[in-house]
């Protein structure tokens, strides 16, 4: 990991840019799983240990957002017992891992509905915000219960209520995105998509209009900090025109 570092810091001094916001869709672990003979969770509590090392990693060498497609709107399709399983080790891992978070001096923030989790859940995500509210290092975004397509239709609720009550006269899109449930945090520069598959899963839609985005065969569980940096090195590699010609 030390290498790692060492040479994206050296890259950075130099012409390395790195992304600001990386977002990244995690999946694999149920794949990941039953390639081993063993059930979907124990494949998500495996992906967990994939979580940490990201997460240092990207505070260490000075990534400013990281956001992460923790439980999606469409998930609560998947098997009530899986489901279950889901909730309670989210659960636990904010338990747990809050702390070290705070001592690292890394802000939590979650964005999605919070409408159809347990009051004990619901609790300890807005602990989670509070305890970290004035760190100054990364801003991990965790997307619970997030849905890109919600997220459009919530926003447009909002702005259509304050249209209705004369609170806004013009709308372009740059103050459509300051409705949206997140507006402070930046688009990603860098979406990750893991698992070999690709598409973009309702994922940040209106965020991501100019987000590059990088696919790796590599299922979550395996990715780990040198494969962050293959991702990181490809994007610096790319040359971002937002429609503009050179």
């Amino acid at each position: 990991m030390k290498a790692n570092k060492d040479s994206l810091g050296k890259a950075k001094e130099s012409s390395f840019k790195l992304p600001e916001h990386v977002a990244i869709i995690m999946d694999g672990n149920g794949r990941w799983a039953q390639e081993r003979g063993k059930n979907r969770i124990f494949g998500h509590k495996k992906g967990v240990e994939s979580i940490r090392k990201i997460i240092r990693h990207s505070s260490s060498i000075g990534i400013k957002y990281l956001t992460l497609f923790s439980f999606s709107t469409e998930n609560w399709n998947r098997p009530l017992r899986e489901v279950n399983a889901l909730m309670n080790l989210f659960s636990q891992i904010l338990a747990k891992e809050i702390p070290e978070l705070y001592k690292n001096n890394v802000k939590v923030v979650f964005t999605g509905r919070k409408t159809r989790v347990s009051r004990d859940l619901l609790e300890k995500m807005e602990n989670a915000e509070q305890v970290t509210k004035h760190n100054t290092g990364l801003n991990l975004v965790l997307a619970f219960d997030y849905g890109g397509r919600q997220e459009i239709i919530d926003t447009c609720v909002k702005i259509c209520n304050k249209l209705k009550n004369q609170q806004l006269s013009f709308l372009d899109s740059k103050e459509f995105s300051k409705h949206l449930y997140q507006p402070e945090i930046p688009d990603p520069d860098l979406i990750i998509r893991t698992g070999g598959e690709f598409r973009i899963s309702n994922f940040l839609l209106w965020e991501s209009a100019y987000s590059e985005i990088y696919f790796t065969q590599v299922l979550w569980p395996d990715f780990d900090e040198s494969e962050f940096d293959k991702a990181l090195k490809n994007y610096t590699e790319r040359e971002r025109r937002f429609g503009k010609t050179k």
